[in-house]
Formats: structure tokens, sequence, C-alpha cells
């Protein structure tokens, strides 16, 4: 049994996609580790039902996700049948396609033929008739840009998806890629791009400022660099660390005695501010006003109210900001 909706997005904020029509939550929940075949189904679906609860309407996805590739959806497809199917108007679901996803010429890039035909497989493992969000993952540098937005535009023509964005651009592409899509009148609404405290290359790419001049959202995804900034690595790599047991997204040579030090550091300022290293470092990136959304991970649904805590206090003091900045630029 599920909260009342007065009570259940009564501590969410929602924020506009840069200047459409389309809300998301400050916290969404991402769906690219442990929802594949190697998870337990039943953990899943605690997961999502819990997100539900806590005001987290959007869920993301991947063509890709897993392992194996396209488990991810098949497994988000149950649950909705089996737990969410009634509150469909109430979600947000977003998938992609960009990366490789199955053998030969046509599986992987931004061509016309693998993006429909993506998209077509992602609807038959989610079983639905749409999607509210569907994201180029990645630019194609050996397909015409034109190609890859008119396939966008078709989706949406087709009625497959209501939005679209695009992920992992940077600034000048970006400012390309709207242009197209303006013209075409497709309703582009946000970009997905890694960002958190230790990594600010939509800083340095454009893509944050050009994202907030021509008035699109972002959605952030790896907030907690893959679990090194929560109180996970404190001490040192635990032996049931992701690091240890799959190695394929963190490195063990990319948390050396320095950045245990600063994740120290941060830890500190985070205590300061009546936070856990998590919830301070989601928060960090929601005190921006050019981002619409953080999404977090998680393995456990305990996971996911710790991190919904980050939205109680997202303000911090330029202090406390040039702070953060000397320890991790530093």
């Amino acid at each position: 049994m599920y909260k009342a909706a007065k009570d259940r997005y009564h501590s969410m904020p929602y924020r506009r996609c840069g200047n459409s029509g389309l809300k998301l939550p400050a916290v969404s929940l991402g769906l690219w580790h442990n929802f594949g075949d190697t998870g337990d189904y039943e953990n899943m679906k605690t997961m999502c039902c819990t997100a539900f609860d806590a005001g987290i309407t959007h869920f993301d996805l991947a063509n890709n996700y897993g392992p194996a590739y396209g488990s991810a959806e098949r497994n988000f497809g149950r649950i909705l049948r089996e737990e969410l199917a009634s509150y469909r108007d109430e979600l947000i679901i977003s998938t992609k396609a960009g990366y490789d996803m199955w053998e030969g010429p046509y599986g992987d890039g931004g061509s016309r033929k693998y993006l429909i035909a993506s998209l077509d497989q992602s609807l038959r493992r989610l079983g639905l008739p749409y999607v509210d969000l569907f994201y180029h993952h990645r630019p194609d540098g050996e397909t015409p840009l034109e190609e890859t937005m008119l396939a966008l535009e078709q989706i949406v023509r087709s009625g497959k998806a209501l939005y679209v964005g695009l992920s992992n651009y940077d600034g000048p592409l970006l400012e390309q890629a709207t242009a197209i899509l303006q013209e075409l009148r497709v309703p582009f609404v946000i970009n997905q791009n890694s960002y958190s405290i230790f990594n600010r290359t939509i800083e340095k790419n454009g893509l944050k400022d050009t994202a907030a001049r021509l008035g699109k959202g972002i959605i952030t995804f790896c907030p907690l660099d893959q679990g090194v900034l929560t109180d996970r690595y404190l001490k040192g790599i635990p032996a049931d660390s992701r690091i240890r047991t799959d190695g394929r997204f963190l490195n063990e040579n990319a948390i050396g005695e320095k950045k245990l030090a600063q994740v120290r550091q941060l830890n500190d300022i985070a205590h300061r501010r009546g936070q856990t290293l998590a919830q301070m470092a989601l928060a960090w990136i929601l005190q921006s006003d050019a981002i619409t959304s953080v999404l977090t991970g998680a393995s456990k649904p305990s996971q996911i109210l710790d991190n919904v805590k980050a939205v109680e206090n997202i303000a911090f003091t330029s202090s406390e900001l040039a702070e953060i900045d000397a320890i991790a630029l530093g």
C-alpha cells in the first residue's frame, strides 16, 4: 500500500526541464546497476516501490542496462505490471540508445535504423506503447547529426516518445543539435551527463552554460562517483565493494591516498552541515539552478531513503562552496 498522493509528493521538489512544461523530481532513480539478471528481483521491486512512495516519479533506463543487455528494461517492465501499472500517468520513464546493443553494423551509434529499431525493442521489453523520454545516449561521429535528430523527430511523431533528450554531448554539439531540433519543432527538453564534486567536465566543455542559455534541463548521473562520495571508502576499500567485485566502472587505482584524504575532508564538511557525505554530494549538484534532477543508483531501499534526504538542505554558503572546490580541485 502506497502513501496517499498528497503525502507522497509533499516533501519532494519537482523542477522543470529547462523552459519546458515537464517536471522531474529533484532526485530520480537510475537503473544502470543492480537491476539486471544478476540482481535480486524482489529487492529491485522493493527499491522501485520505495522510490515511488518517496516521491521519485522518474525511472531512468537504457537499452543495454543489465547485465545482460536489455535485462534492466525487462525487469522494470515486470515491476510495472506487478506494482505500478495503475500509476503509469504519475511516472516518467526514460530509456536510451547509442552504445552497443546487438552484434552487426546496425546495433550501435546514431543511425535512424539503430535508434528506431532499438526503441521498438525497448518498448517490447518494458511492455509499454511509449516512453516519456527517449535519449540519444552518446554522440556518433560517423553518422550525420541531422540523421540522428531526424530519427528523434520521427520517434516523437510516431507517438513512441513524448520528449527527447541528449546524453554525453558537449556544449558546441548541443548547440548544433538544438538548432536542428528547434527547426523540426521536436520537444527536446534535457541533457543527461556525468557530474559530481570530483567530475566537473560539463563545466569545462560548455555543456552546463550552453544548456542554461538555450533553456534546456540537465540531469546528472554518477553524482557519487561510483560510491566514492559516500562513507563507504572513508577507511579504505572494503572487500565487498564494487571495485573488488566488478571493477568495470571504478578501478582501484582511482582511489589512492590523496583521493581518500579528499573524501575524508569533504565528509567533515558534510558532518558540519548535518548531512552524510552522499547527501551533501547530491545537494551540491542540486544547489545549481541549471540542474533539473540528479540520478541516483541504489543497491537497497534504505539507500534511496537516505539519498532523498539530500533535498532537505541544498543551500550552501559561499565559504562552503569555496572549501569544497579547494579540496576537490586542489
